[in-house]
């Protein structure tokens, strides 16, 4: 039985609606080196919805937001898994898969919010909050995770905390995901001053110019990362995944996504009947993740991730206790 081997002329069909052939003519070359490299390493992509439309509907095995993406990693049964999303998401996928190699391709996709605290800080915090748990955004690196008692994303965090049925949290390190959080919940939080440098530039004066220039009518999705005052704003908050579930779901007319840019091309090439638009943000660490260094990482077998096996214990324990809970309900 013969396999049909997919080419780029194959993949260019996933994105043809966002991505011009003359564009994806230069690509062409990195595309088919990949999927050869693949096939010849053994190795699936992990992409994050952040990621250039060429990336996530086209070299991309497995996508999805962080939650998606931490617990696909624990099915991944390749050898090599390269991660394309930024440092904490290959961390993530390390500590699920501690025998495998985890690669991402450019070290310097950074978080902000990753950035924002250190593990001393969280030792700080529960000396002056005794008794009081530490719940840690997945946004973090595994020696945060360490100090932490449970993680969470933004699409479970409301279940992960009503889930552990106490009246006070520590919650690390987005000041702004805490605040939105805590008026779901009625859970006291304490929290860190971290943000994300995408959200946080988002202001309501963004959403009102959006209604503005649509007076027609536009639904205003908004990530819970930004300020509680943009989220004021908006019809509907939600993680990545929960946006396009909405999109999947009651198929607006024209749909305005408050998050990182990518977010709407990806979703476009989906829907092509809804109208997206794009008053977005870009995160220069995602975009690192080009099909050039996809390749590099490939043929380099770099940059391979690694956690001190102390560390990686105790943080691997916290995104378990997420991982056990189990999904939000819908």
């Amino acid at each position: 039985m013969t396999t049909t081997l997919i080419t780029a002329d194959d993949l260019f069909r996933r994105v043809n609606h966002v991505i011009p052939s003359i564009e994806w003519a230069t690509m062409a070359d990195d595309v088919d080196a990949i999927l050869r490299l693949k096939r010849e390493r053994g190795a699936v992509i992990l992409a994050h919805n952040y990621m250039r439309p060429e990336v996530f509907h086209g070299v991309s095995d497995i996508v999805g937001d962080s939650l998606a993406l931490a617990r696909e990693a624990t099915t991944v049964e390749a050898d090599v898994i390269v991660l394309a999303g930024v440092h904490f998401m290959a961390e993530t996928a390390k500590l699920l898969n501690p025998s495998k190699t985890v690669l991402i391709p450019d070290l310097r996709s950074g978080c902000s919010l990753a950035e924002s605290i250190t593990p001393e800080q969280v030792r700080e915090l529960r000396r002056q909050h005794p008794g009081v748990p530490v719940v840690t955004y997945v946004n973090t690196s595994a020696a945060v995770k360490a100090e932490s008692d449970i993680c969470i994303t933004s699409g479970n965090a409301v279940h992960i905390i009503e889930s552990l049925g106490v009246p006070e949290v520590i919650f690390i390190p987005d000041q702004f995901l805490a605040a939105n959080v805590a008026r779901q919940t009625g859970v006291k939080v304490i929290t860190h001053p971290g943000a994300c440098e995408v959200h946080e530039r988002f202001t309501p004066l963004d959403i009102r110019q959006v209604r503005a220039d649509y007076p027609d009518g536009v639904t205003v999705l908004a990530h819970p990362e930004c300020p509680p005052e943009v989220v004021d704003e908006a019809d509907y908050a939600g993680s990545t995944a929960q946006m396009i579930g909405f999109v999947a779901d009651r198929r607006p007319k024209r749909v305005a996504l408050i998050t990182e840019c990518s977010m709407s091309d990806n979703v476009a090439q989906e829907y092509p009947e809804v109208e997206f638009v794009r008053p977005c943000n870009m995160c220069p660490h995602m975009k690192r993740n080009t099909m050039a260094s996809i390749r590099h990482a490939l043929e380099t077998m770099t940059h391979e991730v690694t956690i001190d096996p102390e560390v990686a214990d105790r943080a691997r324990a916290s995104v378990e206790r997420m991982l056990a809970v189990g999904a939000p309900p819908k």
